[in-house]
């Protein structure tokens, strides 16, 4: 098996590649596990290391929130991300950055296209989020009509780089699907927070291409104790709030009442919060019913 330091010489530069034109790449790492248990027991102090191995210690602080030793763990990274993907992911204000300039140097010629497959309608119940694929006849003009746009976009902007227009007035009117790149820098605790809302199913499909690669192919082997506990805990883990826990006790009693293994949703919204019950449209309710589907308890 191969140690943290052949690991990383081997991943860094490495650029694993993300949607059309995309990429991300290890550039430095400070830290592995053993930072973590190490932060960890200077805390906790020495007895830990008596009744606690390395992988039981880190699955309690990720089961139990304890976010602080995941600090002393930092990943550098360079991404190559459309710039419409790259305003979601800055919005994680927890990281050190250093974006490419195009005051400075010509806007990368790369634009991200959408396959005539790949269009998404607006999600019916979230306003933030995608529904269905459009069909594939659809699918093709809009892919068409985007090459065209694209292409003229970049021609216009050539053209004023070549009439000496400057270059941070000449790229304004370059379009959002335009590649931009990055230095991005975060603690590995920032870093699994990031992950966790980005690799989630609600995510824009994107940036969750980013989030997975980088999930998968630089946490995962870097640090393959935290990762571990984050899929477990995070990623395929799940909460359950005062109210559900609720719904679920009268869910169970409703259920041994009658004689049943599962409930349906009648007796769902029977044994539903009473603060859902006059609401048309409650995402907390909408929640609570994928969770108890999951678990096997509703049908």
């Amino acid at each position: 098996m191969p140690t943290n330091a052949q690991q990383l010489a081997e991943l860094r530069w490495k650029k694993f590649p993300v949607l059309d034109d995309g990429f991300v790449c290890l550039v430095d790492l400070m830290g592995d596990d053993q930072a973590v248990v190490q932060a960890a027991r200077v805390s906790y102090g020495e007895g830990t290391r008596k009744v606690s191995d390395d992988r039981g210690l880190i699955r309690y602080l990720l089961r139990h929130r304890h976010t602080t030793p995941f600090e002393m763990a930092e990943v550098k990274l360079l991404v190559r991300v459309p710039m419409d993907c790259w305003r979601q992911w800055i919005r994680h204000r927890t990281a050190n950055v250093n974006e490419y300039s195009t005051r400075y140097s010509l806007a990368i010629d790369a634009t991200q296209t959408t396959p005539p497959d790949g269009w998404r309608t607006q999600a019916a119940n979230n306003r933030q989020g995608s529904g269905e694929a459009l069909d594939r006849a659809a699918g093709e003009k809009l892919s068409a009509s985007e090459a065209e746009f694209q292409q003229r976009a970049r021609e216009l902007y050539e053209q004023r780089i070549e009439a000496g227009v400057a270059r941070e007035q000449a790229r304004k009117d370059l379009p959002l699907s335009t590649y931009t790149e990055a230095y991005w820098k975060v603690d590995l605790h920032n870093l699994l927070h990031f992950l966790a809302l980005r690799m989630d199913s609600h995510a824009k499909w994107e940036i969750s291409e980013y989030a997975t690669t980088i999930g998968e192919r630089i946490v995962a082997p870097m640090f393959p104790l935290v990762w571990e506990a984050f899929v477990d805990y995070r990623q395929q883990g799940m909460g359950l709030s005062r109210l559900e826990c609720d719904v679920v006790a009268r869910l169970m009693q409703r259920l041994a009442e009658a004689g049943r293994g599962r409930a349906s949703e009648e007796d769902f919204l029977a044994a539903q919060d009473p603060t859902w019950a006059d609401l048309k449209r409650c995402r907390e309710r909408d929640e609570c019913r994928e969770k108890l589907r999951r678990l096997g308890i509703l049908s």
